[in-house]
This record gives structure tokens, C-alpha cells and sequence, in this order.
């Protein structure tokens, strides 16, 4: 007996149309006439590369999309989700590098060290440029970089090093500039690095108001300090600001410099850590898995996500507390049941 393998059979089609007459700006793929499986159209509206977005000619195509040849179909060309704006249809992907935009607030890594520059990465598709024309020189002395600067680039960055910086300018081929000429600014030490996704979809850091805060934690750890890069990098660590707010104050009595920003010293451009307490270590420990919470649960990661989800994990240890006693370790793991239950808990508080 003989045997015949046949192909499966196609799932039937579903074509879900609305009136374009919509008075919405923007919405999700909902209102257009998408073609895709019944399983689909019960599932997530994530669109796939290659499937149809809209045939209709009234549509114009935008990111993350491409016309059909030899038609006006409109194709996807990136997993993502659709987008409308007016008559343009983009779609914004799950997954997606990092577009430097100017103004942006960014952490990045030192990759490589050049005779008047160095290149970093920023999570974006090109190294981003640090001139040395773009930092603070110990002291604070505002003069031309010489030569005997050049000589000495190491001392203030080198491979490896992580900083905080803002994206000055972006050259033609898309690779930004970036400048570190603040108090704001500068090497980062004494804390803890994630990476996350960045603005280009999915959960992940969003542009919001404010970028760098300083959280007052529980359990006497003191103050602490994050920073959200737009392009996904982040930082946690020590709060030590207050240090050199106190060294400029007595600066200022000695009437030896007058402006905060002349203030910078050798000290921010050491690569040694300070000291930091078993307390502080386990609230930025606890900082960390927040955000990794609201990551893997796909909620966006801003000032007021963070501090909901923090306070919630605060509330969660003292419920686990009172019903399990003879659990030691149980504030320390925020995944699994525990961060889906943190992070309700946090979106739940924001919407309140």
C-alpha cells in the first residue's frame, strides 16, 4: 500500500475592513482593510515581513513598509505593528536599533580610542563620535585642545568605559555626535549597567520627561541614581552628585571659581568605585529586576513605571512577609509569578 504526503490546507482568509473616513489620527492596523489567517485575527496584531497590509491605492506606504511590483499592494517588510497616521500606514517594529535623534539623552559604551575622538556604541547601527573638543577638561579650563590633550585621551576615557551623554548633532549617514559638556554627563562608576530595548518598539525605555532621576530608597540604602538612555542602555547606581555639589559649595567660599561647571575635577574621570553598602546594593539589585520585570511583561520603562513597580515590590515583600515567614530569600528574585504580580500591581497604580 502506498502512501501519499499531502500539503496542509490553507487556514481560511478574513478581510477586515473599516471606512478610511476615520477621525482618529492615529490607531492600530484595526482600522485598516488588512488581509490575514482567522487564527491571526483572534491572536496579537503583530504583522510579519512579507504579508499584506492593504491593497487599496488611497494609502500611502511609510516605515517599515514597501510597494508590491506591478501593483498597489502595500507589503510589510519588519515584524511589528501597524501604525496610522492620516493616510500614511508605517509599522513599528518589536525589534529595532537605535535612531540617534539630537537632544537625546544616551549611555554608551567606549569601543575604540582615536587620536582626537573617541568612537562609542549607543546601540545604534553606527558607532556614535565623541570629540575630545566635546568633554570637560579637569578643572573645568575653557582653552583649545592641544596636543599634549591628545597624548593623554586614556586618562579620561578608554575601552570599556560606560558614560552618560547627550546626542549633539547627526552626521548624513545617520552616525550621531555626542557631547558630555555638563555636570550631567561624564564617566559612570558605582553602580550597575542593563541593556533593554530601546524607542524602537516593544517594552522597553520611551522618551519621557525627564531621563536621570534620583530615588530616595527603602531600608536606610540611601539615595540612588538612574539613568534610562533613550537607545536602551541603562544605569543604576550610588547617588554621588551630592559630593560634588559640596566640593563646588566650598569652592565658592574660597572664592576660587564661581560656576558650578568649572567645578569638574580629576575625580570624574576615575574608574575606581567608591565604597557601597550591602543596603544600597540590594535596592539597586531591586531597581534592576523592576525594570527587567516590566521588560519581559512588555510595559514601557519611564520615571513613572519604575517608581510604581519599585513601590510595588516594596508592598509585595511585606504581604510574602506576613504569609511566609520562613521564607528569608523571597524579596530577592523580582521574575516569574512574582514580577507578572509587581508589575499589575505598578500599571494598576499609574492608571489610578
Amino acid at each position: 500500500m502506498t502512501f501519499s504526503i499531502q500539503p496542509p490546507a490553507a487556514p481560511p482568509k478574513v478581510v477586515e475592513t473599516v471606512s478610511p473616513d476615520s477621525d482618529a489620527s492615529i490607531d492600530s492596523d484595526e482600522h485598516l482593510p488588512v488581509v490575514r489567517s482567522a487564527k491571526r485575527s483572534r491572536a496579537s496584531a503583530v504583522i510579519t515581513p512579507g504579508e499584506l497590509v492593504t491593497a487599496d491605492p488611497q494609502w500611502m506606504r511609510g516605515h517599515g513598509t514597501a510597494a508590491s511590483p506591478g501593483s498597489t499592494a502595500i507589503l510589510a517588510t519588519v515584524a511589528g505593528t501597524l501604525l496610522r497616521t492620516n493616510k500614511l500606514l508605517s509599522i513599528q517594529a518589536l525589534r529595532a536599533r537605535y535612531t540617534p535623534e539630537i537632544g537625546d539623552l544616551v549611555v554608551g559604551r567606549i569601543v575604540s580610542v582615536e587620536t582626537k575622538r573617541w568612537k562609542v556604541d549607543v546601540s545604534a547601527p553606527l558607532l556614535a563620535h565623541l570629540p575630545l573638543s566635546a568633554i570637560n577638561l579637569p578643572g573645568g579650563i575653557l582653552r583649545k585642545r592641544t596636543s599634549t590633550d591628545e597624548l593623554a585621551i586614556r586618562t579620561f576615557f578608554s575601552e570599556g568605559d560606560l558614560l552618560v551623554a547627550e546626542v549633539q548633532s547627526v552626521y548624513q549617514d545617520g552616525a550621531a555626535s555626542l557631547h558630555t559638556r555638563s555636570l550631567r554627563y561624564g564617566k559612570l562608576r558605582n553602580g550597575v549597567f542593563i541593556r533593554v530595548s530601546g524607542t524602537g518598539g516593544g517594552g522597553g525605555v520611551v522618551r519621557a520627561r525627564r531621563q536621570v532621576w534620583t530615588i530616595n530608597t527603602a531600608h536606610g540604602a540611601g539615595d540612588v541614581d538612574i539613568v534610562l538612555g533613550v537607545n536602551g542602555y541603562i544605569w543604576i547606581c550610588k547617588h554621588s552628585r551630592g559630593e560634588l555639589v559640596a566640593s563646588s559649595e566650598e569652592a565658592k567660599k574660597m572664592n576660587e571659581i564661581t560656576r558650578m561647571e568649572e567645578a569638574v575635577s580629576e575625580s570624574m574621570y576615575s574608574s575606581r568605585n567608591d565604597d557601597i553598602s550591602p543596603q544600597t546594593r540590594r535596592e539597586i539589585a531591586r531597581l534592576t529586576g523592576c525594570i527587567k520585570a516590566l521588560v519581559e511583561n512588555g510595559i514601557r520603562v519611564d520615571e513613572d513605571m519604575v517608581m510604581a513597580a519599585y513601590h510595588a515590590s516594596l508592598d509585595d515583600d511585606t504581604d510574602m512577609t506576613m504569609h511566609d515567614d520562613e521564607n528569608e530569600e523571597s524579596d530577592e528574585y523580582l521574575g516569574g509569578s512574582r514580577g507578572t504580580r509587581v508589575v499589575a500591581a505598578a500599571v494598576e497604580a499609574v492608571k489610578g
